[in-house]
């Protein structure tokens, strides 16, 4: 019976201990699950949390990007070249000694000299460790393109363009003034007048404007980083002079490329009209009786005075070769130029001549080869220009001057839809408001007021 007992009790007591190691492993499942899902619960809410609160609680910080340069990793140096300043008292204070910038010098004579830094413009120096010396020297020569100077390693240089946004724009008006005046109180950048006058100047004579006349243009303006940077080409243009209206339509194909009017016929003749541009008016025409203001006596004027701003530039009328130059007691000082067989030009009174313009040298149509001034027999500054033809001085303004190149036949049928498009949009132009002078005045009187 004992035995019997103990057997049962043994075989209870096995049962028991095999429930209690089931119970415990399933509980012990049961925890593990629960805390895994907890952790991942955890987990979760964390990265949510981080992500939600992210942009408050770990910003990020957007580099200084510009030159190609991450300028917030380096020691940024931004100052002006002053007048007589050169490039060894830039950079020597920065630690580039004289060794390294006169290498630097004649290794970039053919990328962009140094001799080529002028004053006034601003300048960057890049330094990693100030302690070792600058890396970098930038230079903008314009707002178009910069010059990098490696001053630390490969001591040469690299010019490069920044990336240029191109808008399609227009622009109307009717001449109340001058055009240089309504240009500006319309609010239109004031190289888009350089621009219509290179478009239009064969053809039509700016010192014969009137009020009234009127104007459109259709252009492309260049920015960039947002801010204005100039304007591109003139894409068409139209002015309306008198009862004479004039197109000019740029068309470019292969080898061909300039401006045409309604017919096809280039824009552009050998001979400007004026060697000057923005003149205020012609002060004195070709006269052969005209009374002399300084020496109070008529006597022939075989020239035609245009008045301008004292500095303005004069421009060759056409290519040629420059055959005098000097000073005489009446002319002051002048220039002559031969540009064929059968036509010279003068240009008298400058207060200086351009750079480079020689006894000699080769000039092309629109380059500067003086500036105006009032020297000689002059009471104000003024350019007065002489034209020649086979040796005898005539009137420019009256003479037939021989044509350009005409268009190609074969080029018409491809011309002519440009045209067509571009003559319908410059039509379908506006004009805005007229700005007379007196409210003009009136508001800037309004203005100075407050």
């Amino acid at each position: 019976m004992q035995f019997k007992i103990t057997l049962f009790t043994r075989k209870k007591s096995f049962q028991l201990s095999l429930f209690l190691l089931v119970a415990l492993v399933t509980i012990g499942l049961l925890y593990s699950c629960s805390n895994s899902n907890t952790q991942k619960t955890s987990t979760a809410s964390l990265v949510n949390g981080l992500k939600k609160n992210h942009s408050s609680s770990f910003p990020i910080a957007v580099p200084d990007l510009k030159y190609g340069f991450a300028l917030d990793t380096f020691h940024v140096v931004k100052d002006t070249i002053r007048e007589g300043e050169f490039l060894a008292e830039l950079l020597l204070p920065h630690k580039v000694d004289y060794q390294k910038i006169d290498q630097l010098a004649r290794n970039v004579k053919d990328t962009f000299a140094v001799t080529k830094l002028r004053a006034n413009k601003e300048y960057i120096i890049l330094s990693r460790d100030t302690a070792e010396g600058a890396d970098y020297f930038i230079y903008e020569p314009n707002v178009y393109s910069y010059v990098i100077y490696d001053v630390k390693d490969s001591l040469d240089a690299k010019v490069m363009y920044h990336p240029i946004s191109t808008t399609v724009k227009e622009a109307a008006g009717s001449i109340e003034s001058s055009l240089w005046l309504t240009m500006q109180s319309y609010g239109f950048p004031t190289d888009l007048i350089d621009k219509m006058e290179g478009v239009l100047q064969w053809s039509l004579d700016f010192y014969h404007i009137q009020n009234g006349d009127k104007f459109k243009l259709i252009y492309e303006e260049n920015t960039i980083d947002g801010k204005y940077a100039g304007i591109g080409k003139v894409l068409g243009a139209y002015f309306k002079n008198y009862d004479n209206e004039y197109y000019g339509i740029y068309y470019e194909n292969g080898k061909i490329k300039g401006y045409y009017d309604e017919a096809g016929r280039p824009m552009k003749s050998p001979f400007l009209k004026s060697p000057i541009k923005y003149s205020y008016r012609i002060s004195s025409s070709f006269n052969l009786r005209r009374f002399h203001p300084v020496l109070k006596r008529r006597r022939p004027h075989l020239g035609t005075d245009y008045a301008a701003a004292r500095g303005t530039p004069i421009i060759a009328v056409a290519n040629g070769v420059v055959t005098k130059r000097g000073y005489g007691k009446g002319n002051g000082n002048y220039i002559k130029i031969k540009h064929d067989k059968t036509y010279a030009t003068q240009y008298l009174h400058m207060s200086k001549f351009a750079k480079g313009v020689t006894k000699g040298v080769q000039v092309k149509q629109g380059q500067t080869i003086g500036y105006v001034g009032s020297t000689g027999l002059a009471t104000g500054p003024h350019v007065c220009f002489r034209f020649w033809k086979n040796g005898r001085q005539v009137n420019h303004r009256r003479l037939k001057l021989p044509n350009p190149e005409p268009m190609p036949e074969k080029e018409k049928p491809l011309y002519e839809p440009i045209r067509n498009e571009m003559v319908n949009q410059l039509n379908a132009i506006g004009y805005p408001p007229v700005i007379k002078e007196e409210e003009e005045e009136k508001g800037i009187e309004e203005v100075e007021a407050q």
